[in-house]
Formats: C-alpha cells, sequence, structure tokens
C-alpha cells in the first residue's frame, strides 16, 4: 500500500441549532480543508461523507452527492457513511484504503450533522436508534442509561465505591471543560469545577449533567492524498499510520466483556500493528467522552492506563498536557459537543492541527509527534482507531 497524507482540513465551529443546512455547513468545512490543501474542487475524485441523522434533522437523504455539487466538484463518486459517532471516522479510514490502494489520488472525507438542531427529545429518540431498538429502547434504554450502566458495572468490577467513582469522573469532565474554553471550535467555552459537576442536576444515576457531552451542529472536513502528491502540496503533511475497525451487537451480547468494549480493543490493536506503535508512543488522544465514564473505559482499553487505575490517573494530570498522554485537549465531546456525522472528522482535525503546532498556545501539546483518535459508535456498533503522525 502507498503512503496516505493528510495535506488539509477544516472544521466549522461545532455549536447550537444552526440555521445551514448540512450541505452548507459541510461546504464550509471543505473549502477550508481544500485551501489548506492548495488544491481546487476539481481537483477532488471522491468524496466520502459521514452523515447519520440528516433524514430526521431536515428530511434530507443522499447529502453526500448535493455536498460535493455545492463545492463544485460535479460527477464524482459520493458515498455517505451511517455509523453513528463513527460516521466520519468510517468515512476516513475508507478514503484512506481507497487512496492507499492507488485508485484514486485526492480523496475529501469528513462529516456533518444538524443533531442540536433537532432539540433534545427527538436527538434523544433517534439517537436511541443506534441501541437495540426492539429490545432495549421499549425497556427505557437510552444512551444515557447505557453509559450510567456501564458506570455501575465499572464501579463493581474494580471496586471502587461509587462515590469515588464520581469523582473521578468529574475530574475528567472539568478537564473537558478546561480545554473546551480554550478552542474557539468548542460548543461549550466555559470553566466547569469538578464541585459544579459534582452539584449539577441528575441525568441517569450516577451520571449528571455535566457528565454528559451536549448535541452540536458541525461539520469538518479531511483531504487525503497519496505520498507523492503530498510532497508536492504541502509542507507539513501528516501521515495516516494506522487504522483499524471493528464491531459489536446489543449490550446483552456483550455482557461477558462489559464495561470494556471489546469492539475498541480489537480495532485498537489493529490500528497499533498496522503503525508499529504502542500506547506508549502516543503523545496525545482524542477519545470518544460522550459520557465521563466512557473516558475511563476508553483510556484504559487503547492501553494508557491499568484497568480499574485511569480515574486515579486523571486526578493525578496523568491525562493533562504535559502528563503521560494528553487526552482530549480539545475539550472532547464534553465540552466541544457531539454532531455525529462530523465527530470522527473532528478528531482528525484536532490532531492534525496539533501535529502541525497550530492550535491556541493554551492547549498545545508541544512537540507531539505521534496522535490517535478513537471513536465509537451506538453501543459499538462501529469502532474506528485512527494513529496519524507528522511527517517531517
Amino acid at each position: 500500500m502507498r503512503k496516505v497524507a493528510v495535506v488539509g482540513v477544516g472544521a466549522t465551529r461545532f455549536s447550537g441549532a444552526q440555521k445551514k443546512t448540512n450541505t452548507e455547513l459541510f461546504a464550509e468545512a471543505a473549502m477550508d480543508a481544500l485551501s489548506e490543501s492548495n488544491l481546487k474542487p476539481q481537483d477532488i475524485q471522491a468524496l466520502l461523507l459521514g452523515n447519520a441523522l440528516g433524514d430526521f434533522s431536515e428530511g434530507q437523504s443522499m447529502v453526500q452527492a448535493f455536498a460535493a455539487e455545492s463545492i463544485g466538484a460535479v460527477n464524482i463518486p459520493a458515498n455517505r457513511y451511517e455509523g453513528a459517532c463513527a460516521s466520519a471516522s468510517m468515512a476516513i479510514i475508507d478514503a484512506f484504503m481507497w487512496v492507499a490502494s492507488g485508485f484514486y489520488d485526492v480523496v475529501l472525507a469528513g462529516g456533518t450533522e444538524r443533531a442540536a438542531t433537532m432539540g433534545t427529545s427527538l436527538a434523544t429518540r433517534t439517537l436511541a436508534m443506534f441501541s437495540d431498538s426492539r429490545y432495549e429502547y421499549p425497556c427505557g434504554i437510552t444512551f444515557p442509561a447505557i453509559f450510567a450502566l456501564l458506570a455501575h458495572l465499572y464501579s463493581k468490577k474494580y471496586d471502587i465505591p461509587l462515590n469515588q467513582l464520581k469523582e473521578q469522573m468529574a475530574a475528567v469532565s472539568a478537564q473537558s471543560y478546561h480545554y473546551g474554553k480554550l478552542n474557539p471550535k468548542a460548543r461549550l467555552r466555559r470553566e466547569i469545577t469538578k464541585d459544579m459537576v459534582l452539584k449539577s442536576p441528575m441525568v441517569c444515576s450516577p451520571l449528571q449533567l455535566h457528565d454528559c457531552c451536549p448535541f452540536a451542529d458541525g461539520a469538518a472536513a479531511v483531504v487525503l492524498v497519496s505520498e507523492e502528491r503530498a510532497k508536492m502540496l504541502t509542507s507539513k503533511p501528516v501521515y495516516i499510520a494506522g487504522v483499524g475497525q471493528a464491531s459489536s451487537g446489543s449490550l446483552v451480547n456483550q455482557q461477558e466483556y462489559l464495561p470494556r468494549i471489546r469492539a475498541r480493543e480489537i480495532a485498537a490493536k489493529q490500528a497499533y500493528n498496522m503503525a508499529g506503535l504502542t500506547p506508549q508512543d502516543m503523545d496525545i488522544c482524542e477519545l470518544h467522552d460522550s459520557f465521563s465514564i466512557a473516558s475511563l473505559i476508553a483510556a484504559e482499553s487503547l492501553g494508557f492506563f491499568d484497568f480499574g487505575a485511569s480515574g486515579k490517573a486523571w486526578e493525578e494530570g496523568q491525562a493533562d498536557i504535559g502528563g503521560k498522554v494528553a487526552i482530549n485537549p480539545s475539550g472532547g465531546l464534553n465540552a466541544k459537543g457531539d454532531p455525529l456525522g462530523a465527530t470522527g472528522a473532528g478528531q482528525v482535525y484536532e490532531i492534525t492541527k496539533q501535529l502541525r503546532g497550530e492550535v491556541e498556545p493554551e492547549r498545545q501539546v508541544e512537540g507531539a509527534k505521534v496522535g490517535m483518535t478513537d471513536t465509537v459508535g451506538g453501543e459499538g456498533g462501529a469502532v474506528c482507531t485512527l494513529i496519524l503522525r507528522r511527517g517531517w
């Protein structure tokens, strides 16, 4: 396979309800990515786009074709990916493979979503479709309930008293808000302390309001090219060194492995093996923190901390910039927001900017050479891992 480089990225702010359509949001991100790449829309040979809820948020299917036309990339192949929050990551992984295979030299990938526009009730109901809609949703299992269940299982499995676990989760949330406040692309840009997390309204015990990420509207785009083209386009290529993807079914069929998500560990192992790297080589990670407990579980499954020990690691600052590994210096989903179809592309946007040294000084991971993204769709129905490394 050929080496594949990211030569341009673009992203809108992840925000509350937008008047712009999914197509318009993606066009904004895509044109920024193309401008960075020193490319024109006519240079794009294919578009792979994540969009999970467009049918419900604005009654528009086939958004990928309208998105391609709107930026002037007329008549190219355009595919849509639906993997809940992992939709854009799936698109980027396939774009990587299309370029690596030699079939195309320039592919635009990313995602777009208007989840906040839908409102809490409709967005929560439609998001529940990504769990088992025949058995789980009729029993009242929405995603806050799923992760509350995982929190209780985590507490029991690792013998961590629930009050102590809530303190650890509050440390995760406070860190997310601290970095999110510094990120102009984040939806929630305000300081939230541990005490404020612990005093916020209960959503689904033990998860409180500030343990839960907000829905968001937004888009992000990534231009992937062959190594040969990258050398002609930029002096700061960021190469995709490894990718991994796996799937899991309903929670009941994962019960022997919970609270860990087996698909995540399989996907991460694939990416580490492809890249020839280990968790200790990662300088930075944008992981899927849809809920604060999800951060603790993810950090352990990715190999950063021992099982049952990530909460203590957060409290000790090991997940901060300057710690063992910088986790979610963008603010993560918890502060940046979760625009489902665009979430994974937003993570790649952040890692690329970090590896180039182009983010705000207060949240720049100095000297970062290798970064990772971790995105989970549904209950583990689509789990994607990408490892990127600086190429100069």
